[in-house]
């Protein structure tokens, strides 16, 4: 495993483009400190974001890890243009004439993937810690250590997603395809949810009969591991139960969605390789 990172590392070292959107990510995902500065004023209403508790233990490892999935499209470039320099530069074909197998060359994607997605986690967790501690209101450490259930949703998401995108990458060979054959996808999805709400119009529950569909389908279930945080924040809640809105959506993670990510990154994976073996390189 540590031969195959060596080699993988060995290349993105000498990408220009990719070590530039690496550092653009994680700059991205430090970014989400400045929230904290952010202060919205209307007349004699002021909100300061930091204040408003999205900060607050254990409120923070669901925010951050919601909001830094957002940036995981960045990465992806990564990913997808790592695979398709294996095409335009024949690095390919040459690790193969030196003795690498095609298994091997997909497993050193994959333990990319990997490693990636194990370092944007750790990232996440440092900032939200740090941030954490300054700005929460709680600092109990069965406070703190509660709900980190999120990081391993978020790994779970980015390996997933990752794998998706490395999939497409040696299917369609150029990055700029293999991203808009991501996009193509997330239409036909939303298209499909479309249609599962016509279908079962006029049906009691219907938003449930569709979301029991809907959570198989890859880009859902990734979206499905780390829900929307910003209805539980209690100011939100408060001011909807003012307004008679009462919310009984849940924001766990859910195992069941850890299995179906889980069982969609085997699937792109083994694809990746079947393909890889067909192909006359």
């Amino acid at each position: 495993m540590l031969r195959l990172l060596t080699i993988e590392f060995h290349k993105l070292k000498y990408n220009r483009a990719s070590k530039v959107l690496s550092i653009i990510y994680f700059a991205l995902l430090t970014s989400i400190a400045l929230i904290a500065a952010i202060k919205f004023e209307f007349g004699s209403f002021k909100l300061h974001l930091a204040d408003a508790g999205i900060f607050n233990f254990p409120y923070i490892w669901h925010f951050n890890t919601y909001i830094a999935s957002i940036l995981k499209f960045f990465l992806l470039l990564v990913i997808v243009s790592m695979m398709s320099n294996e095409y335009s530069y024949k690095t390919l074909k040459q690790n193969l004439i030196d003795g690498l197998s095609k298994k091997e060359f997909i497993l050193s994607k994959f333990y990319t993937v990997i490693a990636f997605s194990a370092i944007s986690t750790v990232f996440v967790f440092v900032v939200s810690l740090i941030l954490g501690l300054v700005y929460s209101d709680y600092n109990e450490i069965a406070i703190i250590v509660s709900d980190l259930d999120y990081l391993v949703a978020f790994f779970i998401k980015l390996v997933g997603f990752f794998s998706f995108g490395l999939f497409l990458g040696i299917l369609v060979k150029r990055s700029a395809f293999a991203i808009g054959a991501m996009v193509i996808w997330l239409i036909i999805e939303s298209m499909f949810k479309g249609f599962l709400y016509w279908q079962f119009r006029g049906a009691e529950k219907t938003g449930d009969k569709v979301d029991a569909v809907m959570q198989f389908l890859p880009l859902e279930a990734m979206s499905n591991l780390i829900k929307e945080p910003f209805s539980r924040l209690g100011a939100v809640r408060s001011a909807a139960n003012t307004m008679g809105e009462i919310f009984t959506k849940s924001y766990s993670v859910d195992f069941s969605t850890i299995l179906i990510v889980s069982l969609w990154t085997f699937i792109f994976i083994f694809l990746s390789y079947k393909l890889l073996l067909k192909r006359d390189l």
